[in-house]
């Protein structure tokens, strides 16, 4: 991708997009996702949505240091669908993504070929109407100590620019962090040093 700590994403979900070709109408739509669970109510919806249509067909990537995707040509002629979205995704390098493509057949059997530009247009529009942003790979911290010690903390918290993701605050807080992975050995070394806070990798 851009480095080691980056992706390339969208930010939102796009605008529907439409192309057609011989009477058949292909529409595109573009998804950030987090993970796999995402999917299914997505097509679920857009089932829902367009219960007219002929084919779902999709393609999904998630993952940076390992990935996973997943093709579906979801009744297309092989290969002509799901793969020809999936190209479009690594074209424009991109993770954390799904594309559906949805078809109302229009009467005209187009081919494999046929299918194979009007899945990877469909696609390329969808993506071409999203906001494409990078985003930084994350290590997330929890760290463990006595209040007493908050102001050693905070001061590190915020030398280090580290985000807090949630924290509670007793006799003993706790406090989860966030911090870009490329300097997340420097923070460790930092809350180490202090001696008086467990820290713990989430």
């Amino acid at each position: 991708m851009l480095g080691k700590d980056t992706f390339n994403t969208i930010a939102k979900a796009s605008d529907e997009v439409i192309y057609k070709e011989k009477g058949s109408k292909f529409i595109g739509y573009a998804y950030p996702i987090k993970n796999e669970d995402e999917v299914k109510d997505i097509i679920d919806a857009l089932k829902s949505q367009h219960q007219k249509a002929r084919h779902w067909c999709y393609a999904w990537q998630l993952g940076v240091e390992i990935i996973q995707y997943r093709i579906n040509d979801d009744g297309e002629l092989n290969n002509s669908a799901g793969r020809s979205i999936y190209g479009q995704i690594l074209s424009k390098n991109l993770t954390n993504i799904l594309i559906v493509v949805v078809r109302y057949f229009g009467g005209t059997k187009l081919g494999v070929g046929g299918l194979v530009n009007a899945y990877k247009t469909a696609a390329q529009l969808a993506i071409d109407s999203s906001k494409v942003v990078t985003r930084t790979i994350n290590t997330h911290f929890v760290l463990n100590f006595e209040y007493r010690y908050m102001n050693d903390v905070m001061r590190i918290i915020k030398d280090k620019k580290v985000i807090i993701v949630n924290q509670e605050m007793g006799l003993r807080c706790e406090i989860e962090i966030s911090i870009r992975k490329k300097n997340s050995e420097h923070v460790r070394l930092a809350f180490e040093e202090l001696r008086k806070v467990k820290l713990k990798e989430i």
